[in-house]
């Protein structure tokens, strides 16, 4: 049978992809090696660890934060094989909703591993080693990305002591000690979880902040939001080793700058130090597609790979390794496969990281600006002058915003707090219509809302807040 577009991977850009381009006529068959569609994002990523999230704070906030508000429990038991429950039918509704998706839209599935064998032409192997060829005038690579371990140690994931983000999903018991490598989003939020639920959480960084590219000021100031909660960190750390011991595990480390080594030792290990494109075994090399140096799959500026009717997009390609950027890559090859017109701002993608209180950033960073030699100037107000917060006891955090100096452009927005991941988007909304503090600052927003602080970072940033 013949397709219009072959979509190996049904992961958010996958499936975004083949929903859109059947929305618009084309004829769609989309191949999946797992058993259930949605990709690592829906089945043991973003979906599940947000699942977790949630309950845990419900959790925590049950036996430490509502007496204040004159609500009083006299213990929070956690049922964990109930809260993982929770999970795994969210994780369920997510994967039904997408296979509901494909099936409305006359999406034919392949399930199996996928692989190029020359433009226009994939083999899909299922698990029983049968395979059959599929034709379409274009093949999609959306493949994703998969854990990467840490570079130049060698370590033996097993799961159940030492674990990826699968396994920290996945605990059967709360470990009394956990020691999580890698201060990024991944490493922080399931780090946040178990410690929530009770473990004694210590974080081990390569670099001299966490949240990588984050802006500075708020890695600072998050830092010391999550030391006040518990969790310990040792940054600017080199990883040596990660070894199982007969009690759980061991991690060795060295200060990154040269020096003596420690050892800690821990129940369980937690191996958070990033994702690394998935695209092996996919027949690329053999069909002539180009990689980087880093292994993603080398595209131009409509995501076509130097071999004509051959495509990528996602975690595959350049850029952040996030869901929506996929998505967004998704619908944009999607309209230019039917002859439309598909694009994405790659400098208004939003990134957030839902512990609590949660961090979100779209645009660029103080530290982006100063490189690149833009004067800017800076707009900045606390939740602790916020009305609402003051009343939902989530005074943590500010709101930043960063415009041109001479323009009042707003080139970029940071929000630490309780709500950040919903709060972020009107900032990324106005900077789509390039628009300026002074837009944003005499927009009118309903009081008493958290939101408030986002208009009075905005007066802050073009002439004075109102409210400080």
């Amino acid at each position: 049978m013949s397709y219009d577009v072959i979509i190996i991977g049904t992961g958010p850009g996958g499936y975004v992809c083949a929903v859109k381009a059947a929305q618009l006529g084309l004829k769609v068959a989309v191949v999946e090696k797992r058993a259930t569609f949605g990709g690592t994002c829906l089945n043991i990523g973003c979906i599940p660890s947000k699942a977790l999230l949630h309950a845990s704070e419900m959790f925590h906030q049950a036996g430490h934060g509502m007496d204040a508000l004159g609500v009083e429990v006299t213990e929070a038991k956690l049922n964990l094989p109930k809260m993982m429950a929770h999970k795994d039918a969210t994780v369920k509704s997510n994967v039904d909703g997408v296979a509901f998706l494909f099936k409305k839209n006359k999406i034919d599935s392949f399930i199996g591993t996928g692989k190029v064998v020359s433009a226009g032409k994939v083999a899909v192997t299922n698990d029983k080693g049968e395979t059959q060829e599929i034709e379409a005038k274009n093949i999609v690579i959306a493949t994703g990305s998969d854990v990467a371990g840490i570079p130049g140690v060698s370590v033996d994931i097993d799961e159940k002591v030492i674990i990826s983000s699968t396994g920290g999903i996945a605990l059967d018991k709360v470990p009394a000690n956990m020691i999580v490598v890698g201060g990024g989003v991944i490493g922080l939020e399931l780090g946040s979880v178990w410690s929530r639920l009770g473990a004694k959480v210590t974080v081990v960084e390569y670099l001299d902040t966490i949240l990588g590219g984050m802006d500075g000021e708020v890695s600072k100031q998050f830092q010391r939001m999550l030391a006040k909660q518990g969790v310990d960190f040792h940054l600017g750390a080199k990883v040596t080793g990660v070894e199982k011991t007969r009690t759980g595990a061991k991690v060795t480390f060295e200060p990154a700058k040269g020096g003596d080594k420690t050892v800690l030792d821990a129940d369980v290990v937690l191996i958070a130090t990033g994702r690394k494109p998935y695209t092996a075994n996919l027949g690329l090399e053999e069909a002539g597609v180009a990689l980087d140096n880093r292994g993603r799959v080398e595209i131009n500026g409509h995501y076509k790979t130097n071999v004509a009717g051959i495509y990528a997009i996602g975690d595959v390609v350049k850029g952040p390794m996030l869901a929506h950027k996929a998505e967004d890559e998704g619908v944009a090859l999607a309209e230019i496969l039917a002859g439309q017109a598909g694009h994405v701002n790659y400098e208004v993608i939003p990134s957030v990281v839902y512990t609590q209180p949660e961090v979100a950033s779209v645009g660029k960073t103080e530290e982006e600006l100063k490189a690149a030699g833009i004067a800017y100037k800076v707009g900045k107000f606390p939740f602790m002058a916020n009305g609402r917060a003051r009343a939902m006891l989530a005074t943590e955090g500010f709101v930043k915003i960063l415009a041109d100096k001479e323009t009042d452009r707003v080139l970029g927005g940071h929000i630490v707090g309780f709500g950040a991941g919903e709060m972020i988007h009107e900032i990324a909304v106005l900077m789509e219509f390039g628009g300026s503090s002074e837009d944003l600052g005499r927009t009118c927003h309903a009081h008493p809302t958290m939101s408030e602080a986002v208009k009075e970072a905005a007066l802050a940033t073009f002439f004075k807040p109102i409210h400080m």
